[in-house]
């Protein structure tokens, strides 16, 4: 009821104020720019599409890295105002200051990192997410969006072996994942903050920094950190393992965590998982797998042994950003005891109460995961495989084993290399050594030298304290060609660097 205002006789409301009816009126003539009308809609996303076309058409052309134009500072002297600018101006920001600066993650030739994300159906079933606005966090809202979400995680966990009872969550990649899991296993084992300073966990020094993160931020960074050796390619041995284990129930302690990798992002290398399962459980391990990077590769034939034992772990990460191409910000967690997830993560409130779907309360993606706001990630994995079917994904996954291997043996016939192992997945680690002078220098060196090329873009990374280069090859567009103008531009800025 508005100040100053009283009910009427007989209890009903006198009409409300007309000046507050005309702030209303006038408020929603102002905020009406925000639903533009079809002719608005169809200009604004012609506009942007043609922006696309051009870029997707002369892709090919562009370099893979591009100076870092003062920092794209345009963006900060183009400060957001109370008036809005036409889309034309808005995409020539965007293109000045973002598109046209720093690394193409869109191009064939970025080789560097793991490369991920940019398949084009993948963006289409973002866009119908975002513009349809559909809520994928609670089954009553929209039954539809989680089925989705549950057939592609049911999908996934058919591929790797995962048991019927298994149950997971999409989330924002491979950090939110792996946190999902470790509280998920903290949890399953019962340990309590008096219990962490005995825990132990087992890695080697090629797990992902994220597995560190997520120690640190679930109050976990107090336990031992078990840091494993590893075999010539760069692989958890498991005798080794198995021994420390043995010796730390001995001493009192509290083995906990297992982490096994399948897919390395130093050098892609597959942990001996089957092995690794043994002594989990033998010894009573949480057994938790990193194939964020390297789980996909399993649709192919050319690797898929490689990873016997995975179905035997109890929880993973496997990201759709990487190995299916899906746009970034999709990954995936898998329990293999589904209700172990669901019980660390659920929780309601009062103004959930409403969350029940046919007088029955069904499990949301929600309820699986630490986000109750969550965007509709499935259908940009959905969509693109609904739509092309499985075997491309499963032919360009062969297709990036191949030339990894192709790439390994043309850096082979080069003078002064030095090779890491055998590419197991898709990167390749080496470096030189030159006749004279620091290797480690001269390493650095070629590298900035390529990346300021710009023609294809190269990282680094070090093994068993020696600066080492990689060439990561995941993208859908790395194909030979791409490969081979890398070792050209290799080739010739050793040459050069050597002569200087």
């Amino acid at each position: 009821m508005t100040a100053g205002h009283r009910p009427a006789a007989g209890g009903s409301e006198p009409p409300v104020d007309a000046t507050l009816t005309d702030c209303i009126r006038d408020l929603e003539r102002q905020a009406a720019v925000l639903e533009p009308g079809p002719g608005e809609r169809r200009a604004e996303l012609d506009a942007v599409n043609a922006y696309l076309e051009e870029f997707l058409s002369t892709l090919d052309s562009r370099p893979a890295s591009m100076a870092a134009r003062q920092q794209a500072r345009g963006i900060l002297d183009s400060p957001i105002a109370e008036q809005g600018m036409d889309m034309g101006s808005v995409l020539q920001l965007f293109r000045e200051n973002v598109n046209d600066v720093g690394a193409s993650h869109a191009s064939g030739r970025f080789l560097g990192y793991i490369p991920l994300g940019g398949l084009y159906p993948g963006a289409l079933g973002e866009f119908l997410a975002a513009v349809t606005n559909k809520y994928s966090g609670d089954f009553s809202c929209c039954p539809g969006a989680a089925h989705m979400e549950y057939q592609v995680l049911r999908w996934i966990a058919d591929l790797l072996g995962y048991p019927k009872g298994a149950a997971g969550n999409l989330s924002s990649g491979g950090s939110i994942g792996i946190l999902t899991a470790t509280v998920t296993a903290r949890d399953a084992h019962g340990l309590r903050a008096p219990d962490y300073e005995r825990a132990v966990v087992y890695l080697t020094p090629h797990t992902h920094h994220a597995m560190y993160k997520a120690l640190r931020i679930a109050g976990l960074g107090g336990c031992v950190q078990r840091r494993i050796a590893v075999d010539a390619a760069f692989r958890m041995d498991a005798d080794a393992l198995d021994a420390a284990v043995a010796k730390d129930k001995k001493d009192g302690l509290i083995p906990w965590l297992l982490v096994g990798s399948a897919g390395t992002t130093d050098v892609g290398s597959i942990d001996p998982l089957d092995a690794l399962a043994e002594t989990a459980d033998r010894h009573g391990l949480w057994f938790q797998v990193d194939a964020a990077y390297g789980g996909f590769f399993m649709l192919s034939e050319l690797v898929r042994d490689r990873f016997r034992g995975i179905e035997r772990s109890n929880s993973l990460v496997i990201n759709p950003h990487k190995g299916l191409h899906s746009p970034m910000g999709v990954g995936a967690v898998l329990v293999a005891e589904g209700e172990r997830l669901y019980q660390s993560h659920y929780h309601t409130a009062a103004y959930l109460q409403d969350t029940k779907y046919g007088g029955e309360q069904e499990t949301s993606p929600a309820d699986m995961g630490p986000e109750l706001t969550r965007p509709f990630r499935a259908l940009s994995v959905w969509l693109p495989l609904k739509l092309l079917g499985v075997a491309p994904f499963r032919a360009a996954l062969s297709e990036k084993i191949l030339l990894a291997r192709y790439a390994y043996e043309k850096l082979a016939e080069f003078e002064y290399i030095e090779l890491g192992p055998f590419p197991e997945l898709s990167v390749v680690a080496f470096r030189f050594v030159p006749k004279d002078g620091d290797a480690d220098e001269f390493n650095r060196r070629l590298v900035e030298a390529v990346r300021e090329d710009g023609a294809v873009y190269l990282t680094s990374t070090v093994l068993n304290g020696r600066y080492m280069i990689r060439i990561a090859i995941l993208s859908f567009r790395t194909h030979r060609d791409d490969v081979d103008l890398a070792l050209e531009k290799i080739r010739y800025y050793v040459n050069s660097l050597a002569k200087s």
